[in-house]
């Protein structure tokens, strides 16, 4: 494939990403998204976008992440392909829910459930989930304690021979994870948010 080949490639996959987000945010206007630089040395060819979730009675935020799309002709090892989707999420947790010990389990779960129920053909995915809770102690001891919850994870998205992958699919999926993180009532059928929406404080 030459270059130009390639180009016109990344750039359908980027078109395609943005008519989703579009679509996305249709859906679930709780969700705003705007682009972020990529990552420089992951690939040759980059694109991210960042997204916030707000609450639906006013707009604080509950949750966000990052979605960062690779593209890379000879493809790399661990892809086995030639696109590569990196998904980040964050929210915070009630700590009640944090100290449940499959939280972690649950987690992950919401991302391979929202891709098969999206329909996302994908392969080789790997990740973390993690909580951190934060405690005051001394001058602090009265402040709340704060739960967060982190997704990481990496997936190749799967596609016919000769054919480009239908990432629309994979976006919506890394969307449900983030509303589901974020307490929100889900739009897919079969998958049931955690725990209620909380507030997020702004710094």
């Amino acid at each position: 494939m030459d270059s130009g080949s390639e180009s016109d490639a990344f750039r359908r996959a980027v078109e395609e990403l943005q008519d989703a987000v579009a679509d996305q945010h249709e859906a679930r206007p709780e969700l705003t998204f705007e682009p972020e630089p990529p990552p420089r040395r992951l690939a040759p060819f980059a694109t991210a976008l960042a997204a916030t979730v707000a609450g639906a009675a006013d707009d604080s935020e509950l949750g966000g992440g990052r979605f960062v799309l690779l593209f890379d002709p000879a493809g790399q090892p661990g892809w086995d392909g030639r696109y590569r989707i990196i998904g980040y999420v964050r929210t915070e947790l009630e700590p009640e829910m944090a100290a449940d010990p499959l939280i972690n389990a649950v987690g992950w779960s919401w991302l391979t459930q929202a891709l098969e129920e999206q329909a996302a053909g994908h392969r080789n995915i790997s990740g973390t989930v993690t909580t951190v809770v934060t405690q005051g102690f001394g001058s602090k001891q009265d402040e709340p304690m704060c739960t967060e919850f982190e997704l990481r994870a990496s997936w190749s998205p799967v596609a016919e021979p000769g054919e480009d992958p239908e990432l629309s699919a994979h976006l919506a999926a890394w969307c449900d994870v983030l509303c589901t993180a974020a307490g929100l009532p889900p739009v897919t059928p079969g998958v049931a948010p955690l725990r209620p929406p909380r507030r997020r404080r702004r710094p």
